[in-house]
């Protein structure tokens, strides 16, 4: 850990060109998870030709590149470096709900940057936001996870304990931020299926039921790329209560809009994650 604090204090230029040595190592000469992320797109946009895939295979590349040295700076960075870096366009919308004590639900997808965007929440927020995560099997990604997700006061929430957390803590005011694309892979997981991105593919049916258990307003935050280091957060309302147990209003306006991030700006999303390993029937 003091050796990746050490590389977090270099410069952004320097840990850019670090990026850029990264993507030369990992595209060019290793193909790290090529054929993946080729397939994924090729499914994704089967309206595209080669050469048109192949630009938004090596624009995301060098995405994933950044992202990496981005969440390293995470562990020195400064607020005010932060704040200016990753912009939240309507804050008001949450401090707003700050005022009227009510807690909400924040619902996010794996666009990048989606670390600085946990992050920063509490800088730019008047509400508190604690996050839901899944432990890794690296302790040392755990505790990399944690640190620089919680350096601004950020809480993490265990994922299998979500539901207790809230009971426990029903009368903090907060926003609850759970990044709700990845593929439900744990046997106990209720998998919700639909059609995203042309292809048939399983949810996270507890964001659902979360909603209806606690009966928070929802809102999906979409991060727009503005420039190499630079990025703008936009709250989208998702949902509004009272939810019935039966509503599913929650999870496919979720899905709705998290496709629609993806289609404006198909590179800023994680297509190395192998999202479609399972299918309906397994």
């Amino acid at each position: 850990m003091f050796f990746v604090r050490l590389l977090s204090r270099l410069p952004f230029p320097v840990l850019y060109a670090i990026s850029d040595f990264l993507y030369l190592i990992g595209y060019k000469v290793l193909s790290y998870r090529k054929q993946m992320v080729r397939k994924n797109l090729n499914n994704t946009f089967p309206h595209l030709d080669a050469n048109e895939i192949k630009a938004i295979e090596k624009d995301f590349y060098h995405n994933l590149c950044d992202y990496a040295v981005e969440t390293l700076k995470l562990m020195t960075m400064n607020g005010a470096t932060l704040k200016k870096r990753m912009h939240f366009k309507n804050p008001e919308i949450v401090d707003a709900y700050k005022e009227k004590n009510q807690s909400l639900l924040l619902l996010a997808s794996h666009q990048f940057n989606w670390e600085w965007l946990i992050a920063s929440a509490n800088i730019w927020l008047t509400m508190n936001v604690d996050y839901v995560y899944q432990a890794q099997r690296s302790e040392f990604v755990n505790q990399f996870a944690i640190l620089t997700r919680s350096k601004f006061g950020s809480l993490p929430i265990k994922r299998s304990e979500v539901m207790r957390d809230i009971v426990r803590n029903k009368d903090k005011v907060r926003g609850i931020a759970i990044v709700a694309d990845q593929f439900p892979g744990h046997g106990n997981d209720k998998r919700y299926w639909t059609s995203f991105l042309n292809l048939d593919t399983a949810f996270f049916e507890a964001i659902n039921t979360l909603a209806f258990h606690t009966q928070y307003p929802t809102y999906f935050a979409k991060i727009n790329h503005v420039s190499r280091g630079y990025y703008e957060m936009e709250f989208i309302e998702v949902a509004m209560p009272p939810y019935t147990r039966d509503d599913k209003q929650v999870i496919e306006n979720y899905i709705k809009a998290t496709e629609k991030v993806i289609k404006e700006y198909p590179s800023g999303w994680l297509w190395s994650h192998n999202r479609w390993k399972k299918k309906r029937d397994d």
